[in-house]
């Protein structure tokens, strides 16, 4: 069912969790309150305001958790204006849900909170093998953003009652079955169509632009043909890097550091096992699952009966192809190493020389286990340990130092406003230069130099104008960055002889258009005066669900199209994509769905209903705390209206 969102399982979640509920991750919490509030006011809500500054930063952030999330997402989806201004809006969410939360007094209990810092993923990384959280990387991990530990608590118990002013809405809505049938009938609804395109790439060759032509085009779009408004600039970087340099590191110190992390600097204990695998295939029936684990017991018995024959048993026996030849040998690992956690506890559990008694089941199917060596964990002398525990420690206290530095860093940089060699002989850090930077980059980038918030005060009116030092500005956690501009050169129209070719070409896209727009709206009125006289290629079956590599808007125009007087022709206006003529042969009704299926889309539709009901909840509440954005909301370009 919804194959499309099947495909897309991990994106829509985001997108849904982002939709639906305030963020709640480690490095989010914070959010952007912890950024200055500086910059033009972009939205308000119940009286509070969300700044320039405020909006950069949080999209960043998003950024940056998305890319981590799904490394292969376009860049160009992230940073579009589009993407910005649903960060924009969810920005407004939070703020809106926690004027609730607070009016409503919602408060999660110290039980919810427990439990909801005991399930963060981050903050189980931090806990030892007695199950204890070690206090001092906790601390360490919220001082870097800034955060002590009440204050990180106390933001996540504040996000817990944001979270609960629409969750009540969400888990009490549902659809009757008899929308449900309705709507699900219209989303699989499907029609068999013939398409027609007539593409402006078919017309470019009758398309001959004059000179007067050229530059009539020229002059009605100079936008179109601007050299970007960019500056050469110096600037100076802090960075923990930075901050390292000035840092001298006590013996002593070393040595406590040394003495309280023994047990997390020593190697892990590493097992080294051989295995027996009697595999189940995928889909395989009780039956043949009972037989495979009786012949994974019958191994298992006789291996214990004679370990030292378990290579032999393992080559004549194992279906594992890469470890059967070896003996079964699965070579060393220490916990984590395992391809499954069934097998890895096993392991752990067994004494050198040892069979497991039952055989292990993973997903691939039986296992007889044998533990055949042990390695200690290595315990490294301090002086073996030295460069690590430099590092470690150099870097923990650059940490703690950073925001007193980062102070006088920001103090200094205003103060030598006319430059920047002062500042980088105090920090210790070199005077860099950058050229043909611009308001905005030619393409997404992680660069500091492409960082919304920096680019903002480089080509703020002031900096343009006197050529000072911009703020400290924060591009990243603990990096600040001041920038000043050496050399300005404002947006220009560039001259048509540098241009005529990009203009030209432009001039036959658009003609080009024009001829196969024409064309098709003449022969749209030709066929439907005399519906013998049209040429259309093979039919095709086109639906939401599946638009057979149809753009959205030919899709659209097909179903909805009267039904009853089919066969019936529609033409669509495709802009710059040229124009379709659309036959609309029979709609196609969708077989009835397995009982199964039925069920479990019944059941996506019910929680689509519970969505659409908290988001007409939040509408209200928008209304009720006079939310809003002040700035306009984006346009879609024409190819994405025609695509969608």
């Amino acid at each position: 069912m919804f194959d499309f969102v099947r495909k897309h399982t991990r994106v829509m979640q985001i997108l849904l969790f982002l939709l639906i509920f305030p963020s709640f991750v480690l490095f989010g919490l914070e959010g952007y309150n912890r950024y200055q509030e500086k910059g033009p006011t972009v939205a308000k809500v119940d009286g509070q305001t969300i700044t320039q500054s405020q909006w950069d930063a949080e999209h960043k952030s998003e950024v940056d958790k998305m890319r981590q999330q799904i490394p292969n997402l376009d860049p160009k989806l992230l940073d579009s204006p589009a993407a910005r201004y649903a960060t924009l809006e969810r920005m407004v969410r939070d703020r809106v849900l926690a004027a609730a939360a607070a009016k409503s007094r919602l408060q999660a209990s110290d039980q919810r909170l427990a439990r909801e810092l005991q399930s963060n993923e981050v903050i189980a990384s931090l806990r030892g093998k007695d199950g204890r959280l070690d206090m001092e990387r906790y601390r360490q991990l919220l001082g870097a953003q800034g955060l002590s530990p009440q204050q990180f608590e106390e933001q996540v118990r504040a996000d817990l009652g944001s979270r609960q002013v629409l969750a009540g809405v969400v888990g009490s809505g549902f659809g009757a079955p008899a929308q449900a049938n309705v709507s699900l009938a219209a989303f699989f609804d499907k029609r068999e169509v013939q398409v027609a395109r007539f593409d402006p790439a078919d017309y470019a060759a009758k398309v001959n632009p004059s000179p007067a032509d050229i530059e009539a085009y020229y002059k009605a779009n100079p936008q179109q043909f601007q050299a970007p408004e960019q500056a050469s600039i110096e600037y100076v970087v802090l960075d923990l890097d930075t901050v390292k340099k000035g840092i001298t590191l006590n013996e002593q110190d070393l040595k406590t550091y040394y003495e309280q992390n023994a047990a997390r600097l020593a190697s892990q204990e590493e097992r080294r096992a051989s295995h027996i695998l009697v595999a189940v295939p995928k889909g395989a029936s009780q039956a043949d699952k009972d037989k495979a684990r009786a012949r994974a017991q019958e191994l298992a018995d006789a291996a214990r009966k004679a370990p030292q024959t378990f290579g032999d048993l393992a080559k004549k026996n194992s279906q594992d192809p890469a470890s059967a030849a070896n003996g079964g040998d699965l070579e060393w690992s220490a916990r984590g190493g395992f391809a499954s956690k069934a097998l890895e506890d096993a392991v752990f559990s067994l004494k050198k020389g040892d069979v497991a008694a039952s055989p292990v089941e993973t997903e691939f199917g039986w296992h007889v286990v044998m533990l055949t060596d042990v390695r200690a964990p290595q315990q490294k002398s301090f002086e073996q340990m030295r460069p690590e525990l430099e590092t470690e420690v150099r870097r923990q206290q650059a940490q703690k130092k950073f925001a007193e530095t980062a102070d006088t860093f920001s103090n200094a940089v205003y103060e030598a406003s006319d430059g920047f060699k002062s500042v980088a002989e105090r920090f210790k850090t070199d005077v860099k230069t950058a050229t043909n930077v611009r308001r905005t980059p030619a393409a997404p980038s992680k660069d500091l130099l492409a960082n919304p918030k920096l680019l903002a005060a480089v080509f703020s009116p002031e900096s343009i104008e006197r050529k000072r030092n911009t703020e400290a500005v924060e591009t990243a956690s603990n990096q600040l960055v001041s920038a000043r501009i050496v050399q300005y050169s404002p947006a220009r129209t560039l001259p048509l002889a540098d241009v005529q070719d990009e203009v030209r070409k432009r001039v036959v896209a658009a003609k080009a258009a024009e001829l196969a727009r024409k064309e098709g709206a003449d022969k749209l009125a030709a066929w439907k005066a005399n519906p013998a006289a049209a040429t259309l290629p093979q039919a095709v079956v086109v639906s939401r669900e599946d638009p057979a590599k149809q753009p959205a808007a030919v899709v659209e125009a097909a179903l909805r199209a009267d039904t009853s007087a089919l066969p019936v022709l529609a033409g669509v206006d495709l802009a710059e994509q040229g124009y379709a003529i659309v036959k609309v042969a029979k709609q196609v009704q969708r077989p009835a769905p397995e009982p199964a299926q039925a069920k479990e889309e019944a059941a996506q539709y019910g929680r689509w209903w519970s969505n659409a009901e908290a988001l007409a909840y939040y509408d209200l509440l928008k209304e009720r705390f006079k939310a809003q954005i002040v700035i306009p909301k984006p346009a879609r370009d024409a190819t994405e209206t025609a695509t969608r």
